[in-house]
């Protein structure tokens, strides 16, 4: 059987599943080679080097993402936008890091703050806000996905049961006992449940100030 022909998706496909195993560390021109039964070497007929490789790794996570049309609805279209982004990010741990670590854009990613700005601006937002309004989301988005990764439990765990561990005195931490007292025991917390109502108040904010900055008599595209 013909051994599939060599190129670069192909190799940052395998450089996906080694970092999927083992992280971003694992990922090297050699353990790629191994994951495709070649020899690293015939790696470099396709990409320069690693740092070739971790630039194509990172443009790679942008095509995973569902991009929305310039033209969509800018409200409903930055929701599910980032509901996508979350959901790649959670799947790929490494990638987060990845993304804001590298310093030379791949089309990917210029194809992407291309439409998520033109959907802004066609959505009524002048060039500085929408500016503002994509680094807000994505700030909201890596924060949530960064939290969600540090957690000392995983979203399987029994919560309660960790924070019975904690033991937190009610006379020393009010406010902290309260938010467990109402939101943790009984209420089969999951920490990832809040995304979807974290998002809609960072929306609300941004429809509330493109709102204000409309000028009178004009009328704004739907949100």
């Amino acid at each position: 059987m013909a051994r599939a022909v060599l190129n670069s998706a192909r190799i940052v496909e395998a450089a996906v599943a080694v970092a999927d195993d083992g992280g971003l560390t694992a990922v090297s021109m050699r353990q790629v080679g191994r994951r495709l039964g070649v020899e690293a070497m015939s790696l470099y007929h396709h990409l320069a080097n690693k740092d070739a490789l971790l630039d194509a790794l990172a443009d790679w996570v942008y095509t995973q993402v569902r991009l929305p049309a310039v033209g969509d609805p800018w409200r409903a279209a930055m929701a599910a936008r980032a509901a996508s982004a979350r959901q790649v990010l959670a799947r790929h741990p490494w990638a987060l890091g990845l993304v804001e670590s590298r310093r030379t854009p791949g089309p990917a990613l210029l194809r992407h703050h291309d439409v998520v700005l033109g959907c802004l601006r066609a959505g009524g937002f002048p060039v500085a806000m929408a500016s503002q309004a994509f680094a807000t989301i994505d700030s909201y988005v890596y924060g949530f996905v960064l939290t969600e990764q540090s957690l000392p439990f995983a979203a399987s765990d029994d919560v309660e049961e960790f924070v019975d561990e904690m033991e937190l005195p009610q006379d020393r931490y009010p406010h902290l006992a309260e938010m467990v007292s109402e939101l943790v025991v009984g209420g089969g917390y999951r920490f990832a449940d809040q995304f979807d109502d974290g998002l809609e108040l960072v929306l609300d904010g941004l429809e509330r100030r493109l709102t204000e900055r409309r000028p009178a008599g004009r009328r704004l595209p739907p949100a």
